[in-house]
């Protein structure tokens, strides 16, 4: 769980440390990444746009994010239950650093 005080060297609480335990991880920012452009997704078709990952860390993955308030559950009571995610707008907030993220990776590949 994240904590409320963190060290840091410039700061008494570090929201560098803070962010990166909201988002950080393997699967987060690319959960994020996927829900901001491709909108509201069920559990199954994000699930295949994430090659890889396993329904045991996409599920805590989905929580975790949820907890913090950067994508929304919807839960519709039908049979079989059906349960769609979307990014907040607390998560559209980081549409722009990822990108920037992403420019930067791309230069370090080259």
């Amino acid at each position: 769980m994240i904590e409320n005080h963190y060290d840091c060297p410039c700061l008494e609480k570090c929201p560098l440390h803070y962010a990166m335990a909201l988002i950080g991880g393997k699967w987060k920012m690319q959960i994020i990444c996927v829900l901001n452009s491709q909108g509201q997704l069920r559990y199954n078709e994000l699930k295949r746009k994430l090659d890889g990952i396993s329904n045991t860390v996409l599920a805590s993955s989905l929580k975790e994010l949820e907890e913090a308030g950067l994508i929304e559950r919807t839960e519709y009571l039908e049979v079989p239950v059906r349960v769609e995610y979307v990014s907040t707008q607390k998560a559209a907030g980081l549409a722009p650093i990822l990108d920037a993220f992403s420019k930067w990776g791309e230069e370090m590949m080259k």
